[in-house]
């Protein structure tokens, strides 16, 4: 890609701009762009199996907990994805997470580059697209990306502006840090390992966020706003607003989960499906544009912290009647590293610690 100033690189001042026709660089070749006809929908009557699991958390602490977890890890096994509510996350932390993150991207254009890099090790920073140093096509994105725990020490890093910035994210990402260790729990307990055994694998832990600008797209389907990607961290706890753009693979299908009111979108990623020997998978998942409506989307990323060492838990691995490890030991930074350099468009890195002895015998997807 040209060198480029940020301000001619920013998804937002090009839709600002009133652009009939979308830019040569944000274009897809013929066989990569998104086949909208071809894509159902979660709540498809007939095909019974596209629906993305629902799950009421309202009990998970009470005595419906086996029942639930058992709920959990069968979402996990079969989809890799799934929805919950009554995750005790209140509409006001929720409604005002998602008002800051909008109010951020409507600042005048001085403003938001405040906070401009073009260095992914910056932990907080505005960028496009998603690594703009490597990638041949542009994706229709601006991002906000926020580290967020230990919450101290990257606080004073985010933008002042909206004035009520900092308090609201804040709050928010206390709220999901707790919501995120209670289904770890749960996971860990549905693989059959002690509730806090996964919790224990993450060192010091890691939780980082992005606020995701999608605005309307000229013509949306010649881009993306991501690719298919999976991603490289243990969960994603995903909030939306009410204008659908998320797509899941299942079963070689694409399926669009439209957004669900009071809802949070749950998804496996990599780390997990290293934890839990493979029987957990990473699914690929993307965001598609439109030409009338913005949309905000607003992921957690809950992690290991980079010097964590992760594999396949020892319980699931030591016994005669155990599978052998597909995965090797690695540091969370290892991994993340080779994710960022190798970009979306490989869609997963999961095969690079693959053990010799699986990977001729296991996919990785």
């Amino acid at each position: 890609m040209a060198m480029e100033t940020p301000h001619e690189l920013m998804v937002a001042d090009l839709a600002a701009s009133q652009l009939q026709k979308l830019p040569s660089n944000y274009i897809r070749p013929l066989s990569e762009r998104p086949d909208l006809s071809q894509v159902l929908h979660d709540y498809d009557t007939n095909s019974s199996h596209n629906n993305i699991p629902l799950i009421d958390l309202q009990n998970l602490c009470g005595p419906d907990r086996p029942n639930i977890v058992k709920q959990i890890g069968e979402a996990c096994l079969n989809y890799g994805f799934f929805q919950v509510k009554n995750h005790g996350i209140s509409d006001t932390v929720v409604n005002n997470m998602l008002r800051v993150g909008r109010e951020f991207f409507e600042l005048p254009q001085s403003e938001r580059l405040k906070n401009y890099s073009e260095d992914p090790s910056k932990t907080t920073r505005l960028s496009t697209s998603f690594n703009i140093k490597t990638e041949k096509v542009a994706n229709w994105r601006d991002f906000l990306r926020l580290h967020c725990y230990p919450l101290q020490d990257f606080i004073h890093e985010w933008p002042t502006n909206p004035p009520s910035f900092r308090d609201v994210v804040a709050e928010y990402c206390k709220n999901v840090r707790g919501l995120a260790l209670k289904i770890i729990e749960g996971i860990s307990e549905s693989l059959g390992l002690e509730r806090n055994y996964i919790e224990k694998q993450l060192g010091k832990h890691g939780q980082h966020m992005a606020i995701n600008y999608y605005p309307p797209c000229p013509q949306p389907e010649l881009t993306y706003g991501l690719p298919g990607h999976t991603d490289p961290n243990l969960i994603t706890i995903l909030l939306q607003d009410d204008v659908p753009g998320l797509q899941v693979l299942k079963n070689g299908t694409w399926i669009a989960l439209n957004p669900l009111p009071k809802t949070f979108i749950v998804n496996i990623g990599d780390q997990m499906q290293v934890l839990s020997n493979n029987m957990y998978k990473s699914v690929l998942h993307r965001a598609i544009v439109n030409s009338s409506k913005e949309r905000i989307s607003i992921p957690t990323f809950y992690c290991p912290s980079s010097d964590a060492l992760v594999g396949p838990a020892k319980k699931l691995v030591d016994g005669e009647d155990k599978p052998p490890a597909v995965f090797r030991n690695f540091t969370y930074q290892e991994y993340y590293d080779k994710f960022w350099n190798r970009g979306l468009a490989t869609q997963t890195c999961l095969d690079m610690f693959m053990l010799p002895s699986s990977s001729s015998s296991n996919s990785s997807n």
